[in-house]
Order: C-alpha cells, then structure tokens, then sequence
C-alpha cells in the first residue's frame, strides 16, 4: 500500500426528524484508506455505515468535517452560494469525486426500460461524454468481467437478483473508478444468490481495487478485508486489521456485536 486515496476528517452529520427531531447520524468521524485497501464497515442497524458513505462522495454532504479525496477537498461550509465562478469550481470538484467513486447500492436501481448493456453505458455517454459506440464497447468488457456478457441484452426484469447486481457493479466500474463504495450489496439478494456477488467483489480487491464494503457478511470481512471497523451510534467504536477484530475485539459493545450475528 502507498499514499492515501481518501481521508475524512471531522465528519458530522444530522437528520431531521419532524420539528425539532434531529437525529445526530455521524459523530465526529474520522478516517483514512489506502490505494488498494479493502476496509470492511460493520455494525448494527442504524450506527452510520451507509450515511458514511453518502457523506464520503457527498451524496449526502457532511454538516462539519472535510473529505479529502485523491488530492482534492470538499467541505460544506465553503460551498460558494453567491460567487458563480467559484461555485463552477466546487462543482467540478464535486463531479471529479461523483466519478471516481464507484457505487453499489443495496438496490440496483437500475432503468427498467434499458437493457443490461445500455445501463451500464449510459452513464459514460451522459457523464463522460465518450461515443456511444466506445462506451458500449466498455460496458461489454465490464458485463464479461463480472461474468454476465450473456445478458447483455436482457431488461433488468428478466434478471435474478444477482445478476442485476452485477449489472450495478459492471456500471460503476465503467467509470474506471479509483476507489469503490459497497452498500450492503448482497443484503437484499436471496442466499444463495449471495455467493456469486461476494466472488466478484472478492475479484475486484485481488486485482487491487480499493474498496470500503459496508456489509453483514463476516466470512467475507475475514477473507477479503484487510482492514474493519466497527460503527455504533454514529461512532467508530473500534478498528484494526479485520482478522484481528473479528478474532479477538477489544472493546465490549463490539464482542456483543459479534456474538449476536456469528
């Protein structure tokens, strides 16, 4: 592993929840990957992990903190609100990291009325602004790589659950990303479905990807990450090499964690 590709100083986010109800998501978070890291994200229902990734690629911008990503800053407090050349600025900032993040959701949220091929081409075309012709051609390299070329002309509704999935790990790879988000990517799949997705992300982190997989899957966190961390109420509880972690956690409230789900 060499030089940093994000880091996260500070972060702190809040939901409303009707008048006067915030719900304080993230908590002063902090964090650092690695070019080629593979960090695992665990804990129970409602502890951050996925608000952590939103605020990560500003799907979901941070309150207060700053994200440092390949070199490049973003805060929300200096998003420029009257300065036009400067908001262009920020937001060309905001797009460099919208496309070298990579996401896969926990739904596909793929168009319905596209096949597997043009799902995974469209956002080269509209985004990227490559031919459609390359970026077809693309999207053929990605579906074989994820192993479904053979339905690169199916609609998402001829698709099981896990080869929709793949289809939405073949478009955000499209995008040739430096760094991929996984959003409890397998926890809507049916079991059995869940293996094939897993051994794809597990192609991805040995061909060195870097990657932060938030997921309920241990066997997978033991195998493939190199690093875990353990969030609860907004907070990162505990973290180290992810064998160590699940082998022997330090803190209490992780060992509950994992006595419960193992």
């Amino acid at each position: 592993m060499t030089d940093s590709i994000i880091e996260a100083r500070g972060l702190n986010k809040w939901f409303h929840r009707g008048h006067a109800n915030e719900h304080h998501a993230l908590r002063d978070v902090d964090l650092t990957v690695q070019k080629g890291e593979v960090l695992v994200v665990i804990g129970p229902s409602g502890s951050g992990k996925s608000t952590l990734l939103r605020c990560l690629n500003f799907l979901a911008p941070p309150e207060t903190g700053s994200v440092t990503f390949l070199g490049l800053t973003l805060t929300r407090e200096n998003l420029p609100r009257f300065d036009v050349s400067a908001r262009l600025a920020y937001e060309k900032r905001l797009r460099h990291f919208r496309t070298q993040m990579g996401m896969v959701f926990q739904h596909f949220n793929l168009f319905p009325h596209m096949t597997a091929l043009d799902n995974v081409a469209a956002a080269p075309v509209r985004v990227l602004g490559m031919s459609r012709s390359d970026a077809r051609a693309r999207a053929v390299e990605e579906l074989e790589r994820v192993g479904i070329a053979d339905k690169a002309k199916s609609y998402p509704s001829q698709l099981s659950g896990g080869q929709k999935q793949r289809v939405a790990i073949a478009r955000a790879l499209a995008m040739q990303p430096q760094l991929m988000l996984f959003d409890e990517a397998t926890s809507a799949l049916d079991p059995e479905l869940i293996g094939g997705v897993l051994e794809e992300m597990k192609k991805l982190a040995e061909g060195g990807m870097t990657m932060i997989v938030v997921t309920h899957e241990m066997g997978f966190a033991r195998e493939v990450g190199d690093r875990l961390i353990f969030m609860d109420g907004g907070h990162i509880i505990e973290q180290g090499a992810a064998r160590d972690v699940l082998a022997d956690p330090q803190k209490e409230r992780t060992r509950e964690f994992l006595r419960a789900i193992l």
